[in-house]
């Protein structure tokens, strides 16, 4: 609405990175709610639950990111996702270890489609925040903010 062109364009990238990506929907919908989760982006929790429970995420690691902690025991592919997401959302890179991990898992046309898709989801969730978006109307419990969101000192990472 505010920058129609601007917007269809990133739209076109998001159908890129979430229909047409080598990392399976489980994954790729996973990598969305970690970010969704560190920006507190409502809106985009509450439309991507349901798909990562559809695309196999278990009940309990989609609750254990709502609070802001590590879920327990994910299968290795998730645990590599959150991990990544997690590191790149913190330091704004990754590791050499955590790069090549990534490239063995799922190739360099993985890696690549997972740091754009959570850059692409970043920027969805700076401009949906700043547009105080509302969450979309779904059963679908809410975000509450992190501890540290809470007291104004910024993001908790996930534990």
């Amino acid at each position: 609405m505010r920058s129609p062109e601007l917007l269809t364009r990133i739209q076109k990238v998001g159908e890129v990175l979430r229909f047409h990506s080598v990392l399976p929907a489980r994954l790729t919908e996973l990598a969305t709610l970690v970010v969704a989760r560190t920006w507190t982006q409502q809106f985009e929790w509450t439309v991507h639950v349901p798909l990562a429970l559809q695309a196999g995420v278990a009940p309990q690691t989609v609750e254990a990111l709502r609070h802001g902690r590590r879920p327990p025991a994910p299968p290795d592919d998730e645990r590599r996702v959150i991990d990544l997401v997690h590191e790149l959302l913190t330091h704004h890179d990754l590791s050499d270890a955590s790069y090549d991990d990534a490239v063995t898992a799922f190739g360099e046309r993985g890696i690549v489609e997972l740091v754009s898709l959570v850059g692409y989801f970043t920027m969805l969730s700076m401009i949906l925040n700043v547009a105080h978006t509302p969450p979309d109307t779904t059963d679908v419990p809410l975000l509450p903010p992190l501890p540290a969101q809470a007291s104004g000192e910024g993001l908790e990472p996930i534990t």
